[in-house]
């Protein structure tokens, strides 16, 4: 119940512009309650009704509240009065352990015959526990009269697993990260420090450029192998939607304090408009200029018992128009004047082509406004040295070799090599589970040290480089040293990756980690 309890105080954040949850109001009639709920659940959706006492509610009375969603829109529990035989405690807070679980959609005090409001209400489905399928149902009566259906269910039992999926996705698991001492140490502040950094960020103006991608993670239930081919099977359990690509950086970069405006290109789609609804509500601003030769990029992620299976991409890679670049360059204009920080978050897909690519990086050179570039190459090919004096760049050991069309050099080499063709002052190359290699100014030379991962047992690394890109980035651009820097951006991509899926950063985990002296050791 840990992620349903967490899910519903930050609804109640939101409640007085989305009310939820209602008791039914003893001064309206029947009739009147009843219209008031159809006109809560809206034209066109299916209402699901389960009546019960729900003294204490135990995974197998949420096995069925996921059943009877499924086969429903509007969820519409009622709970018996106090006087009905078996009910142990008050209504209202019986009704208070219900509006707890997101999937519910309105509670009520039932003060009629469950069959006489299903009469009246006449919801599409009315379902019941499976204990109850071979006994005399009066409210099969009732359905039978206006079409209705009367499923029975106990759930399934995968569903008690649920919340454990769930709490994935939001709970950063801190007991996960391993701070070390000996480069603090080396480059000369304390981890405590790292704290400091953080209201210079309020504030930051920073404009984020790049492809927006979309997320799904569906969790699944393995099944096994098919009898007739060679083929997994699994059933899925759950689906959670997140922005990603440069959103999320935008998303990350506001999370921490700055102030954001992004510009991207997007499809005319249903995923365009999810990603409109996450950045307002994550504070940031947004231009989004409409490409309809591309849908907007949505990739899902297949995933049983934490392992994704198989990833679905939904995307076009082909570069934007002239015309397009010429909006993005009005759009890039308006906003570059009240700008202390560009981030290109470039994932090859069409958005940053090299002739808009150059026009921004001549603007903001010629007003000293400092630039950071990330180029992901996972299932296509990038070059990171296109983006040309940036103050950091972060390519993976791979990215970094294919600008250089290098697999045979040492990784030390290697960052000299891509700092001399990028021109770039710092360059990140990150190493997965093997850390990142940090090639810097200091003291007006180079200098390249090492950064063991801090997290060696991640949920899920896709976002790592996304998180230490940002935070690394918008703390050069508040004047922290490119080794303090990298550490706090490294700092904030352990608690990225020790959770599931894309959710933004927030000021309170990174405070939370630098406060914490047992996630401290040597190396």
């Amino acid at each position: 119940m840990l992620y349903i309890l967490r899910t519903n105080l930050l609804k109640e954040q939101s409640r007085k512009a989305n009310p939820g949850p209602f008791t039914m109001d003893k001064n309206l009639s029947t009739d009147q309650s009843i219209e008031a709920i159809r006109a809560k659940a809206g034209p066109n959706r299916r209402i699901a009704f389960i009546s019960g006492n729900f003294n204490v509610v135990h995974p197998g009375h949420l096995r069925i509240l996921k059943f009877a969603k499924e086969n429903a829109d509007f969820l519409l529990i009622a709970v018996t009065p106090d006087t009905t035989a078996g009910v142990s405690l008050p209504a209202e807070l019986r009704l208070e352990g219900l509006r707890a679980i997101s999937i519910v959609d309105h509670t009520f005090l039932l003060e009629e015959l469950p069959e006489d409001f299903i009469a009246r209400l006449q919801p599409e489905v009315v379902v019941k526990g499976k204990e109850y399928e071979t006994r005399e149902n009066p409210e099969q009566s009732a359905v039978d009269l206006y079409g209705g259906k009367l499923l029975f269910s106990s759930g399934e039992v995968r569903f008690a697993s649920l919340n454990l999926i769930q709490k994935e996705y939001y709970e950063t698991n801190f007991s996960a990260i391993r701070k070390p001492l000996d480069f603090p140490k080396r480059r000369g502040f304390e981890i405590s420090d790292l704290k400091a950094i953080l209201p210079k960020l309020a504030g930051l103006r920073v404009l984020v450029i790049g492809d927006l991608i979309v997320d799904t993670y569906a969790n699944c239930e393995p099944l096994g192998m098919s009898q007739e081919d060679p083929t997994i099977v699994v059933t899925p359990i759950d689906e959670k939607t997140f922005i990603g690509g440069a959103g999320i950086v935008a998303a990350h970069a506001a999370g921490i304090g700055g102030k954001v405006h992004f510009i991207s290109v997007t499809g005319q789609d249903s995923w365009s408009d999810f990603a409109r609804t996450t950045l307002e509500h994550s504070g940031v601003s947004f231009d989004f200029i409409t490409d309809t030769t591309r849908p907007t990029t949505h990739k899902k992620r297949y995933r049983a018992n934490g392992k994704t299976l198989l990833r679905v991409n939904q995307l076009r890679q082909h570069a934007i128009s002239p015309d397009l670049i010429k909006m993005v360059i009005s759009a890039v204009e308006k906003r570059i004047d009240n700008t202390d920080l560009i981030l290109f978050s470039d994932f090859n897909y069409g958005c940053l082509p090299q002739p808009l690519v150059n026009q921004i990086v001549s603007m903001a050179l010629s007003r000293n406004i400092l630039m950071a570039a990330d180029s992901q190459a996972s299932s296509q090919l990038s070059d990171i040295s296109r983006f040309k004096d940036m103050e950091i760049v972060t390519p993976t050991e791979r990215e970094a070799r294919l600008a250089l069309r290098d697999q045979d050099s040492g990784l030390v080499i290697i960052g000299a090599n891509l700092q001399r063709e990028s021109r770039a002052n710092n360059v990140i190359v990150t190493l997965g589970s093997e850390g990142l290699l940090i090639h810097g100014l200091h003291n007006g030379i180079y200098v390249t040290d090492r950064l063991p991962a801090f997290n060696t047992t991640p949920k899920d690394v896709a976002g790592a480089g996304d998180s230490l890109f940002t935070c690394s980035a918008m703390a050069r651009a508040v004047g922290v040293d490119i080794w303090q820097s990298t550490y706090f951006g490294a700092l904030a991509a352990a608690c990225q990756v020790s959770r599931l899926g894309n959710t933004p950063l927030a000021l309170e985990d990174l405070i939370t980690e630098i406060e914490d002296p047992s996630s401290s050791h040597r190396t």
